[in-house]
């Protein structure tokens, strides 16, 4: 049986973990979510497969969107991983339930913690912390990998009582405002027009414009960061503190892997 696994990253944690669970599975398609297009009809595949980063402890607005985009179809088997900084909360549990809404079954649901690119808070961790989690998150990902393989199902990974109740309220009240965070947003002296940024936004938040040709964000932002982290000159920053944070990609994944198909196609101008 053919399995699906539909991905949505930003700098690449999630992309690897995918890449690392079709790597020990038969038949598989992977597939982003930075390209696909609401309306657009999906391939009914038998076993389904979503992988997703947790954006302010919960499922990021597009995998929200892609669920609920789901109803109608009918797979035998889906499952979840929400790749987190440490903390997955209650996001399996959300997205359990939104896929319960079309009608849909989460079989199994697991949690893999790789450094955080949520660069407000500061950098990732230094190499050594950083290649620790890397190395803890393999025999984690063959595990979910033998899970799968053999269609069983089971519970849905979640964090502690305290963390689902608290995070998941900061998760609610922050939900309709995230996309208008990208204010914070600004540009240095070192820009020079390359047009990474609106190549690799998940969220097709980026553009260039004005006189200058500079990057702009459309308020439709997730907070993925990877206009920030994947800038070749580091001359995107958010608020004030990010120009002395080291940045972060996965090591594993380049920025060809990560491009938008639609940029790609023209030039980079935007959607």
């Amino acid at each position: 049986m053919e399995t699906r696994i539909y991905y949505y990253t930003g700098t690449g944690n999630s992309l690897w973990v995918a890449r690392m669970i079709a790597r020990e599975l038969e038949n598989v398609a992977l597939v982003s979510l930075a390209d696909w297009e609401e309306g657009v009809e999906l391939i009914d595949s038998p076993i389904v497969g979503l992988v997703l980063p947790v954006h302010i402890w919960g499922v990021p607005r597009r995998m929200v969107q892609f669920a609920r985009a789901l109803k109608g179809l009918d797979p035998k088997y889906v499952f979840a991983v929400a790749v987190n900084g440490g903390q997955v909360s209650a996001t399996l549990v959300q997205l359990k339930r939104i896929l319960e809404e079309g009608g849909i079954a989460l079989s199994s649901g697991f949690a893999v913690t790789l450094p955080s690119n949520y660069i407000p808070w500061g950098g990732p961790g230094s190499a050594a912390e950083q290649e620790r989690l890397f190395q803890s998150a393999l025999p984690k990902i063959s595990g979910i990998a033998a899970f799968v393989g053999s269609l069983r199902a089971g519970p849905v990974e979640k964090g502690p009582l305290w963390q689902r109740l608290l995070f998941s309220s900061i998760y609610k009240l922050s939900f309709a405002k995230i996309s208008g965070w990208d204010k914070d947003f600004w540009v240095d002296e070192k820009c020079n027009q390359c047009t990474t940024c609106v190549k690799v936004c998940p969220a097709h938040n980026v553009e260039m414009n004005g006189p200058e040709e500079r990057p702009i964000w459309k308020h439709r932002c997730e907070q993925c960061f990877a206009c920030l982290q994947w800038c070749p000159r580091e001359a995107i920053q958010y608020g004030r503190k990010t120009p002395k944070y080291e940045r972060y990609h996965h090591p594993k994944v380049r920025l060809q892997d990560v491009l938008l198909k639609s940029t790609a196609r023209n030039g980079g101008k935007g959607d």
